[in-house]
């Protein structure tokens, strides 16, 4: 009698054993993976904490090799000099032509036995009114205190608060090309409330306060809010215009476009009573001021300085987009 053809025991210890297997060298290979990926994290990490601390060991040598000092004047100040004081780009706080500057940069000047008078070398299209009448105050404070003169010399341009500043100065010189004037106050922004209706988004701002968004560019602004700026623009061109005329005084041969806001040039400028007479900074130094030798009294930033505040701003830059979602009372 035949017996049936059974599996054999090998067979059957073979056949159970191969899907645990494969799946065992499948866990192994997902192991080596994981690990090799952590691995491989760990070492970016370590790499990018390195970097952050090289970083910091250039940044605080950069700033123990620069220093801090300012050293514009030259030592020996006892002896006649004109000094001067650049007034380049746009006048607003935290720049090279801030209030902050420049009236420092003014009374370094002043207190030298040395200066015989104190040019302001003009360069500006103008910018923040209040920065402006900083200057113009402390130009008279200084003036009245060391009883020395103060010279403007215009370079390409002096306009807007630039000009509120020079009209501060006992005389006025300007290349005849100079651009001169733009005695005015301008508020500008966009509105974009009939483009919103055509795309048919919808804004969403909430204040405290009816008027407190009256500036904001997606909203309308109404008539009320239209005529309460104009009023405060109204108020600080009257300023404006109150400086220059105490400042100029008789030689201003005032007309109806002195003050609408036009520019001039220079050689205008002249014939308008704007600024006294054609001159670069060598003229003044050697025919007005009769003392040759330049000393620049400017101050201004550093390298190291200059890289404190971009770190800084870099560093700040993060708290900032946080702070953008909590109200503000700008």
């Amino acid at each position: 009698m035949t017996e049936p053809n059974l599996p054999s025991g090998n067979d059957t210890d073979t056949n159970s054993s191969a899907i645990p297997g494969t799946a065992a060298a499948w866990e192994r290979a997902t192991l080596e993976r994981l690990a090799m990926a952590t691995l491989i994290e760990q070492r970016q990490a370590r790499r990018w904490r390195n970097g952050i601390r090289i970083a910091w060991l250039v940044f605080v040598a950069a700033v123990a090799w620069f220093g801090w000092e300012r050293g514009a004047a030259p030592a020996d100040v006892s002896k006649p000099h004109t000094a001067v004081i650049e007034i380049k780009g746009e006048i607003a706080a935290g720049g090279d032509a801030s209030a902050e500057q420049v009236v420092s940069s003014m009374r370094s000047a002043f207190e030298d036995s040395g200066t015989q008078a104190v040019v302001l070398l003009i360069n500006s299209p103008g910018g923040s009114p209040v920065q402006a009448g900083i200057i113009n105050d402390e130009i008279h404070r200084l003036k009245a205190k060391y009883h020395k003169p103060v010279y403007a010399v215009v370079e390409e341009m002096c306009a807007s608060a630039a000009y509120y500043i020079a009209s501060g100065a006992d005389k006025i010189f300007v290349d005849k090309a100079s651009i001169v004037g733009s005695i005015g106050v301008l508020m500008d922004g966009f509105g974009f409330t009939g483009l919103m209706d055509k795309l048919g988004v919808e804004r969403r701002l909430m204040t405290a306060g009816e008027n407190k968004g009256f500036l904001d560019p997606f909203s309308p602004q109404t008539e009320k809010q239209r005529a309460y700026a104009q009023t405060m623009l109204d108020q600080i061109h009257q300023q404006f215009i109150g400086v220059v005329k105490a400042g100029r005084g008789n030689r201003l041969k005032e007309t109806p476009e002195t003050f609408s806001g036009l520019f001039w040039t220079g050689q205008q400028a002249v014939e308008m009573g704007l600024v006294d007479q054609l001159g670069n900074l060598d003229y003044v130094a050697r025919e007005v001021v009769k003392a040759e030798e330049l000393v620049d009294y400017t101050r201004r930033d550093n390298v190291a300085e200059r890289l404190v505040k971009r770190f800084g701003a870099s560093i700040g830059e993060g708290s900032v987009h946080a702070l953008k979602l909590a109200p503000s009372l700008r």
